[in-house]
């Protein structure tokens, strides 16, 4: 207990700058070494006899590193001094100088600005639409938008269209700001895990000068909020570390819940903000593990840190994600493209929606007009059109699709098996495991099905319009089945049930699957002959019967709650369907490290090209495979025992501990998308490669830092500002040579020899 106290509060001085002396005992180090120590706590190293033939490692690491810290970045970590606080301001200048250059250029729609101008239009008119991800970061492009004269009237319909008049620039200008603090976070996150001027100089300047990271900061997308929070997140939770000594005092307390804050806001941008919880939420867990095996403190002490945890990073993100979907629902209350994509009962809450303060019968009868809707999440419109499967598909017989749209072709007239419905025929209400046909009112095509096998799921049977006016064959009758298996009457909204083929005993059910091109990527129809999966499963959205009396459809609303479980199911949903469109460029995990295919942002007369500074990436690789030989080197002599002074293993141990730290958040970043079955994109790596880059700054401060183990003094300095010019002056450089990607490229092709950019196609995949 007592040896732990004095460890803890020898730890505690070293972090509040306060050198401590070592010991000059005779364990640890060469005699030379002990000489060294000796020497320099007594202020007498100029009388000391250097061998320059040793590696002198006390001069290189506790002399003129020292010297470097002191002149550069400070002793005392925790105090702003004027070299530290003048690199963060010049940065900041730099990152936002970079990013609103030409912030106005090109003026049309630019990739995907199609969808989140688009969104940020509908939050402003108040529209609700479906989309993949979650609302704030659509949200603050809205706001951001109204606060800067935008009204929300532009369609944003495709990529190239002029903006003309539109006020678009303030929506530019947001995702600029939040791209351009990211350069300062990276420069504060390396300072706060090494302590190391130089590491956090060459980590903002080797952001600052991709050209990737600048690409995506320019324009209307998400990408740039995001990258902005889970910096924000990473560096709060450092920041939050770095108090870990003075536990419950004020900053302590704030920086937790600037983390538990940053934590929600990268989460609700993108559900890749997950990744960075997970980072954060590991790195709490070993940091609770600590304050557990710390002896010299009770179990009320430890409790209190862990309850401070479970409130300001559980309890409050979740309330603030929560918050934000509220905000979400209570501002798109109008109805839009979107609603079909969600339940009968969720869409009655929306302005507009037929559903909405509307009044139909409560149950539907033979000669209904009704709709119907899968409940599967995301389910569509049990829906048909004039058009027939083409010939070698499967029998040309009119299509039946999934829609999730709103539309007159998702309109059925329920009828008895043998009898075409009167409008003088008695109300007779339909019940469980009642026989019935289902015409489609447009084409006075019936619900069929045969032997046939479906168009994309082989082990289905195919689904058709067949006959004409009611005429048609045994194959187009149904048992309705509801799954209450009750025999009460088929209700509106809330029951579900079943239609089985009479003759193959199989289910009516939306598949997985889209149909091509000659199906208008519809949703696949098929009769199931496994009728348990959930996808089978219906209910009627809509009923039109005169001969029938109404209720109000309000109390099929749904709470927010409801609300927000849906909205998660149906976005869950959307993601795994995501697909790539025909024609469109896309990649694989595998290319992102080595920057092996961009993506075309914007083509014709002004190209822009998202690809990031290829110095930069592959530098990474570099270091990485260094870093990985320098590691195992280092292991491999403390598994000897080899005799190093206690302070070049704690320099080694604080250095070793940060690139360890900062590969584990590039896995947690970069990882996962080797398991994504969805569609991905080049995009998807700048959060990963934010902390790879971050790591290569370490690594490389580490490197030249370790000059002093190999040389003389004299010529440990030289090459030390040699090396850290190079590394400079070639990133400059790089950006200098691919600035032209991000500003807009003009004139010919990169091939062409009167191209600006003639001889940077290293790649034959860059499509530049």
């Amino acid at each position: 207990m007592a040896k732990g106290g004095e460890e803890n509060k020898r730890r505690a001085t070293r972090r509040k700058g306060i050198s401590t002396p070592a010991k000059p005992t005779g364990s640890g180090g060469s005699q030379r070494e002990r000489d060294i120590v000796s020497d320099d706590q007594n202020g007498q190293n100029q009388n000391h006899q250097k061998d320059d033939r040793v590696p002198n490692v006390k001069s290189k690491l506790f002399s003129d590193i020292r010297q470097i810290d002191r002149q550069f970045g400070g002793s005392t970590p925790r105090v702003p001094t004027l070299y530290w606080l003048t690199g963060l301001l010049v940065f900041s200048f730099l990152s936002l100088a970079t990013r609103l250059y030409k912030i106005c250029e090109p003026t049309h729609i630019v990739w995907d600005e199609t969808h989140f101008g688009k969104m940020g239009s509908w939050y402003i008119n108040r529209t609700f639409f479906f989309d993949v991800h979650p609302p704030l970061g659509k949200m603050m492009i809205g706001l951001f938008g109204t606060m800067t004269g935008y009204d929300g009237s532009f369609t944003f319909s495709k990529p190239g269209i002029e903006y003309g008049d539109t006020e678009y620039v303030g929506m530019r200008a947001l995702c600029a700001m939040c791209g351009s603090c990211v350069i300062p976070l990276s420069y504060d996150i390396v300072w706060e895990l090494t302590h190391s001027l130089t590491a956090a100089v060459l980590a903002a300047t080797l952001i600052l000068l991709d050209t990737g990271t600048l690409i995506l900061s320019q324009y209307i997308l998400l990408d740039p909020l995001l990258l902005f929070f889970i910096m924000g997140s990473t560096h709060s939770y450092l920041k939050f570390y770095s108090y870990r000594a003075s536990p419950f005092t004020l900053k302590w307390w704030v920086w937790l819940t600037c983390t538990g804050a940053m934590l929600a806001c990268a989460i609700s941008v993108k559900f890749v903000g997950l990744f960075v919880v997970l980072l954060v939420g590991l790195s709490t867990i070993k940091d609770l593990w600590d304050i557990l095996g710390d002896l010299s403190q009770n179990m009320g002490y430890i409790v209190n840190h862990f309850l401070a945890r479970v409130v300001l990073l559980i309890v409050l993100p979740v309330v603030l994600y929560m918050v934000f979907f509220a905000i979400h629902f209570q501002v798109l209350i109008k109805s839009g493209d979107g609603d079909g994509f969600y339940s009968t009962a969720f869409q009655s809450r929306l302005i507009g929606n037929r559903l909405h303060n509307a009044s139909m019968p409560e149950a539907f009868a033979f000669g209904s007009v009704v709709t119907i809707k899968n409940s599967a999440v995301g389910g569509g419109y049990l829906h048909s059109h004039a058009h027939l499967y083409p010939e070698g598909v499967s029998v040309m017989q009119q299509q039946v699709t999934c829609y999730h749209h709103k539309d007159f072709n998702n309109e059925w007239i329920v009828m008895k098996p043998n009898q075409m419905p009167v409008p003088e025929d008695p109300v007779e209400l339909i019940k469980h495991n009642d026989i019935i046909r289902l015409m489609h009112k447009p084409t006075l095509r019936t619900l069929h099905s045969h032997k046939e096998r479906a168009p994309i799921t082989s082990r289905h049977y195919q689904v058709t319009g067949y006959g004409f006016n009611g005429s048609g064959d045994a194959n187009d009758f149904w048992r309705i089945e509801a799954i209450d298996g009750i025999d009460t009457h088929i209700g509106t909204v809330k029951t579900v049930f079943k239609l089985i083929h009479i003759n193959r005993n199989c289910a009516v059910t939306q598949t997985t699957k889209k149909l091509p091109k000659w199906g208008y990527e519809q949703s696949e129809v098929s009769c199931n002959p496994h009728s348990t999966d959930h996808r089978s499963l219906w209910n009627i959205e809509e009923i039109t019967d005169a001969r029938l009396p109404n209720v109000s459809v309000a109390i099929y609303a749904p709470s927010f709650l409801q609300m927000f479980m849906e909205s998660h199911k149906v976005m869950a949903q959307g993601n795994r369907g995501l697909k790539p469109k025909e024609d469109e460029v896309t990649s694989q995990p595998w290319q992102w490290p080595i920057d092996y295919r961009g993506q075309v942002f914007s083509g014709a007369s002004y190209r822009v090209y998202l690809l990031g500074n290829p110095v930069i990436f592959w530098g990474n690789l570099v270091v990485l495979v260094v870093f990985s030989g320098v590691y195992i080197f280092n292991g491999m002599k403390k598994q000897r025992r080899c005799e190093e002074l206690v302070e070049v293993k704690e320099y080694k141990e604080k250095t070793f501990s940060a690139c360890l730290w900062l590969l584990l958040a590039w896995a947690l970043h970069y990882l996962p998308f080797w398991t994504m079955g969805r569609v991905l994109y080049f995009h998807h790596y700048f959060p990963a490669f934010l902390f790879s880059t971050m790591f290569t700054a370490v690594v490389l401060d580490y490197l030249l830092k370790s000059l002093w183990f190999w040389f003389p003094r004299d010529v440990a300095w030289n090459l030390y500002h040699l090396g850290l010019g190079l590394v400079f002056s070639i990133a400059v450089y790089s950006f200098y040579l691919f600035h032209p990607l991000a500003y807009g490229m003009h004139g010919p092709l990169a091939n062409n020899e009167t191209s600006t950019m003639y001889g940077l196609k290293w790649l034959e995949t860059w499509d530049i």
